[in-house]
């Protein structure tokens, strides 16, 4: 294991140096400034949960995409449009690059060889997925019954955030207009979120928070976001490129202590990360 680590750390040492030489690999120049040493090695922050599209099909770089995490360095990390072959490479460079390292279980819902590559025998793996610096058991992954224009659905796994166990979901819920097939969508997630006393809800609904078909969900948890609530009450701070929250990061039996959108260059949608009180 050692002996494995240390040519996987060799390996980022040299994609560093080829970075250094040939310039970054996305515009901006921002991965090559960003990047840390092979040899640092980090923790992740413990009670720091993070939740992003990374948006498929886009031509942007795996070595940006861990960048940007690392950025964060959350605890856990669930992904939305994710190909498997993607995630591989992001946790990879995250763990080469940046010295964090990361499990990984996927909630893939398409074989899809338009959107993740392979051969058309043996396309890629679509969905979504979860990174957590600690072990996770009882994975599931569930299809919605009806995913509208595209096969949707939602993982879950039982993990470790801030010193406790958690069962974290992520989900990503049908495209724009299909308010009725959301709604659906949303019962069925909201009634496995109930199950349980402390949960975090992860994902893009693809719904503002005052939609209707939210309503199940804000009746379970809480937005990360403290100001984000239903209108008229709540000020929620955007988090897609065309000015809308479609992404959460809901809380049941847990509180938030700091909550953070910022824009990347790597997704029409934000990384939306929060701090959480254990307690």
């Amino acid at each position: 294991m050692v002996f494995g680590r240390g040519m996987r750390l060799l390996a980022g040492a040299m994609t560093v140096a080829c970075m250094v030489l040939l310039g970054p690999s996305a515009p901006s120049g921002a991965v090559s400034g960003r990047a840390l040493p092979a040899t640092a090695v980090r923790e992740a922050v413990p009670n720091r949960v993070m939740t992003w599209n990374i948006c498929n099909p886009c031509s942007v770089s795996n070595v940006g995409r861990a960048a940007e995490i690392a950025a964060y360095a959350p605890q856990v990390i669930g992904l939305q449009e994710a190909c498997v072959r993607d995630v591989e490479m992001i946790r990879e460079y995250l763990e080469t690059l940046h010295g964090l390292v990361y499990r990984v279980e996927y909630g893939t819902v398409l074989q899809n060889w338009g959107r993740c590559g392979g051969l058309p025998w043996s396309p890629g793996a679509f969905g979504q997925a979860i990174l957590s610096a600690a072990p996770m058991t009882d994975r599931v992954s569930v299809e919605f019954p009806d995913g509208g224009s595209e096969d949707r659905g939602y993982m879950a796994v039982t993990t470790t955030v801030g010193g406790r166990s958690v069962r974290v979901f992520n989900t990503h819920l049908a495209q724009r207009l299909q308010e009725e097939v959301r709604a659906d969508q949303v019962g069925v997630l909201a009634t496995e979120v109930a199950r349980y006393d402390r949960a975090i809800v992860l994902g893009d609904f693809n719904a503002v928070p005052d939609a209707s078909e939210l309503d199940p969900m804000w009746k379970l948890a809480a937005d990360a976001d403290p100001g984000c609530r239903p209108a008229p009450a709540g000020t929620c701070e955007p988090t897609t490129d065309w000015q809308s929250k479609f992404d959460y990061v809901f809380l049941r039996g847990m509180t938030p202590t700091e909550h953070r959108v910022r824009p990347t260059p790597y997704s029409d949608h934000h990384p939306v990360h929060a701090d959480l009180d254990p307690a």
